[in-house]
């Protein structure tokens, strides 16, 4: 007879919305009652899948800093945002497509690019299994040819880079309808901030920077000069 024991999913869950996610200041109702509903495991490798609630980066690829950020992040990262039903949202660093799944119960449109191929297809039979259909998986380098890869669907209600950067770049604020937001994990390790740029008119930009938290880089983004003399 077998010994082995059924992992629960449905305690862990519970226990990631509970004992991570809530006391991380996440309490709106819609957001809480989507990580229930979404099921996270179901978009992690096989290999990770026992820890996919887990309060901790899960790595998703061959690549250093291949990984989903922990559900508290993306917990708070999806409120900051505040989504609306009729919102067309742009995502950089698609990963498993979790991220996107989520997005796309809160929005009408998702655009998600991911600079690994075989992440990007994994990504997109994620999401297909999830039988979600209002998602566009690109596999492109973000940063090319001046964001070209971001352009077609601009401009958005909301972009949210699923890594962080060194600074928000000027190229993808441009790509903001008025009214729109922009969340990003800009700075660099030790020191990261969770930034929320909104877009309230012609040169109007505001800026918070609400929370601390350090998250793997996304690739070929710029990083400042940090020389002293």
């Amino acid at each position: 007879m077998s010994t082995e024991i059924a992992f629960d999913f449905d305690k862990a869950r519970f226990n990631m919305i509970e004992q991570q996610v809530r006391p991380w200041n996440v309490l709106d109702g819609k957001i809480l009652a989507l990580l229930g509903e979404v099921k996270r495991e179901d978009f992690v490798p096989a290999v990770h899948r026992h820890i996919a609630l887990a309060d901790l980066e899960v790595p998703l690829g061959a690549e250093a800093g291949q990984c989903m950020l922990p559900p508290k992040v993306e917990a708070r990262a999806l409120q900051d945002l505040a989504l609306k039903p009729t919102d067309s949202v742009l995502e950089i660093g698609t990963g498993s497509g979790y991220m996107a799944a989520l997005l796309s119960r809160l929005a009408a449109r998702v655009v998600s690019i991911e600079i690994d191929p075989a992440l990007a297809k994994q990504a997109q039979t994620n999401l297909a299994s999830a039988g979600i259909k209002n998602v566009e998986v690109r596999t492109a380098d973000a940063t090319a040819s001046r964001y070209a890869a971001c352009n077609a669907g601009a401009p958005y209600d909301a972009i949210i880079l699923s890594g962080s950067v060194d600074e928000v770049p000027g190229a993808l604020l441009d790509l903001l309808k008025t009214g729109g937001r922009l969340f990003a994990i800009t700075g660099r390790a030790p020191v990261m901030r969770a930034t929320l740029v909104r877009h309230s008119g012609p040169n109007s930009l505001h800026t918070e920077q609400p929370w601390d938290i350090c998250a793997a880089r996304l690739q070929n983004f710029p990083e400042r000069s940090h020389f002293k003399f």
